[in-house]
């Protein structure tokens, strides 16, 4: 006798596991968050906008295309398999880092570190979508996405703290082994796989989809352009990366060129995924109640206000409203753009629908970092922040014009499966 059931509370144990893993994922970018930046300038003397942001480039460009494959080989050889191969990829890192002679070295380093989160985070997303069941899916992304953020703004604090106080090499990447130590343990010891929890979901909502279940090429197609709501999904996710991108490689320079500390500008770039990681908490909760599409649309309209806010001001309190604001609209956007995704795609194909908006998504970063970095070498840092706000503008109307509700009114299946309020129970 074997008891799959499916729900936040029904998997809270391993729920809670995953949760915690991902704070680790997050912990390995935010280390670079605020420092990398000036260890371009000041340690190798990389003059260029789009020399010093080459590392976002090349982080982008290998976790957009991991993202893809990560989908892929989740349903091929499982999730947990992809977790901690993705652990073993980036515990070389830190190391890199902390002893690079030479930016090449750093560039390496972050393409490690891509195909690592490109990994591990899209397998924590997927197997968090197949523990929660359709019910409370802007809930488990919104505690994905807290998990990873606040992580992410926690190292960006404790690593610019760290080199204000010792130096931009190598005390800051101490934090990375730890992480990467604590991480790989908790995902090889006490991670469970989830790839019967999808089996379960498959039987309740039919065994295939209509028309059976698609190709490679179908889902990379309908995920990217065919399908109006997963395409719309697919082109905000870019967009709000894009800015992201950016976020990570100027507004360090930005606030440097303002008259900032070292340990002001560790303080800014940790406000943006605080406010972020915090807001998600309450946001991906949100859209199973409202829906999907305004909250993804207007989120995209405040990160935009955001960007402007922090181009038009001047001093430390202007800068970081800005940075809230910013941190405000990406978490009303991100849990709800992969709820969304799970909200259309198929059991069968939903973790390859996912690789494929996350290959958008984080090419985002390469597209965002060399936008900006172009721009600000051409026509300085504001023009580049002001073209990367406009282009957010934007990407939430396409949403609003385009994009249809996704979040369907909740009806209790009847396939020979005990249905008890928001869980799925599948015994045999």
């Amino acid at each position: 006798m074997s008891d799959v059931r499916l729900g936040i509370r029904e998997n809270l144990a391993q729920f809670t596991l995953l949760v915690v893993v991902n704070a680790f994922v997050g912990a390995m970018v935010g280390m670079e968050r605020s420092i990398l930046s000036p260890m371009a300038e000041e340690e190798f003397h990389l003059a260029a906008r789009t020399a010093m942001l080459s590392f976002i480039v090349v982080f982008g460009v290998t976790k957009a295309l991991t993202n893809y494959l990560a989908g892929r080989l989740s349903d091929r050889f499982g999730r947990k398999h992809v977790l901690v191969g993705g652990w073993l990829v980036a515990a070389p890192v830190p190391f890199l880092l902390m002893w690079a002679p030479s930016w090449t070295w750093v560039l390496v380093a972050n393409a490690l570190l891509g195909v690592s989160q490109g990994l591990t985070w899209s397998t924590t997303v997927i197997m968090k979508i197949d523990l929660s069941g359709p019910q409370r899916r802007g809930l488990a992304m919104g505690l994905n996405e807290f998990a990873g953020y606040f992580a992410v703004a926690g190292s960006a604090l404790a690593t610019g703290f760290i080199a204000a106080h010792y130096g931009l090499r190598p005390e800051p990447f101490y934090l990375g082994v730890g992480f990467v130590v604590v991480g790989l343990a908790l995902s090889a010891i006490v991670v469970r796989e989830t790839r019967h929890h999808v089996a379960a979901e498959a039987k309740l909502q039919g065994e295939l989809p209509p028309g059976g279940i698609p190709s490679q090429r179908e889902v990379f197609w309908r995920t990217t352009l065919l399908d109006r709501e997963l395409s719309s999904v697919s082109q905000a996710g870019l967009v709000n990366n894009l800015n992201d991108g950016m976020a990570w490689g100027l507004f360090p320079l930005f606030f440097a060129a303002a008259d900032m500390s070292l340990a002001q500008i560790g303080m800014l770039a940790a406000i943006y995924p605080a406010t972020q990681g915090i807001g998600q908490l309450f946001t991906g909760a949100w859209s199973d109640r409202v829906g999907r599409k305004w909250l993804i649309a207007s989120g995209m309209w405040v990160q935009a206000v955001g960007i402007a806010v922090i181009v038009l001001s001047s001093g430390y309190a202007g800068f970081a409203a800005g940075a809230v604001l910013l941190g405000l609209g990406t978490a009303m956007v991100y849990p709800t753009l992969l709820a969304a995704i799970g909200d259309v795609a198929h059991p069968t194909w939903r973790a390859s629908a996912v690789g494929v908006y996350r290959l958008w998504r984080d090419l985002g970063y390469a597209f965002g970092a060399i936008l900006a970095g172009l721009t600000a070498d051409a026509l300085g840092l504001s023009a580049a922040m002001w073209v990367v706000a406009a282009l957010t503008f934007a990407s939430g109307v396409v949403v609003a014009v385009r994009m249809t509700e996704t979040l369907r009114a909740r009806v209790t299946p009847d396939l020979g499966l005990g249905y008890n309020g928001d869980r799925y129970r599948l015994s045999s």
